[in-house]
């Protein structure tokens, strides 16, 4: 008896101490990146094994930039698209996460997230695209993390050189380069809109640049910019 009590003591601590040890993992890696670029997230790793089953010698476009190297029309047309509240709140939006729960149920089916930019920045570092209650529940953890060591400003940095833009395109330098042949630091308002507008599908909008729907969005988004809060 002895000996199963300690056997269901092990299987129930050795659980915990593996799940304690990855949020350690978080905690540590995201404090090193307070003052160290990221070389790549786990997102990116994944894209690369993707296109390399396609072509071996797939590299992913990506270039680091600093953030004041970024044009200030693509800082705004991504707050005004992707989280208007981004100065303002701790990392989880809840007002929006609820809007989004209300309109996924009237609809039947997932159309909106509701994800704040620094939860998009906690998945696309350590998590895999799945969708459930875990992988969301480990997103908000790892969300808190970023914005207990790290500023608005540096969120936003690590977010806009390590966002997906393209198959295979990372960063804004990479998108500027691949869409218009420019630098992130010159992007006038409606390139940068449209870049903005293009981040819930990327990979899409790469191939199907002549949407009617991102051309109407990115009017809108346009319209929004000079109201969008720069951290």
């Amino acid at each position: 008896m002895k000996l199963l009590r300690k056997l269901i003591l092990w299987l129930i601590l050795a659980p915990i101490a593996v799940v304690l040890a990855i949020q350690l993992y978080f905690f540590v890696q995201i404090w090193w990146w307070v003052d160290h670029n990221p070389t790549s997230t786990s997102f990116m790793r994944h894209q690369l094994d993707v296109l390399r089953e396609r072509n071996p010698k797939a590299q992913l476009k990506h270039k680091w930039i600093p953030y004041n190297r970024i044009s200030k029309n693509l800082k705004r047309a991504i707050i005004a698209s992707e989280d208007a509240n981004f100065s303002e709140h701790e990392g989880v939006d809840w007002e929006a996460l609820q809007k989004a729960y209300e309109k996924n149920a009237k609809k039947g089916k997932v159309v909106a997230g509701g994800s704040t930019i620094t939860q998009q920045l906690a998945k696309n570092l350590f998590l895999s695209g799945e969708r459930s209650y875990v992988r969301k529940a480990q997103e908000v953890v790892i969300t808190y993390m970023l914005e207990y060591w790290m500023d608005k400003e540096r969120i936003f940095e690590i977010y806009l050189n390590v966002v997906e833009w393209g198959n295979g395109v990372f960063g804004a330098e990479a998108a500027a380069q691949h869409y218009f042949g420019i630098s992130a630091a010159n992007l006038n308002s409606v390139q940068a809109a449209r870049l903005a507008v293009m981040l819930p599908r990327p990979r899409f909008y790469d191939k199907h640049r002549g949407s009617a729907y991102l051309s109407r969005r990115t009017d809108l988004i346009l319209r929004r910019m000079s109201g969008a809060e720069l951290p």
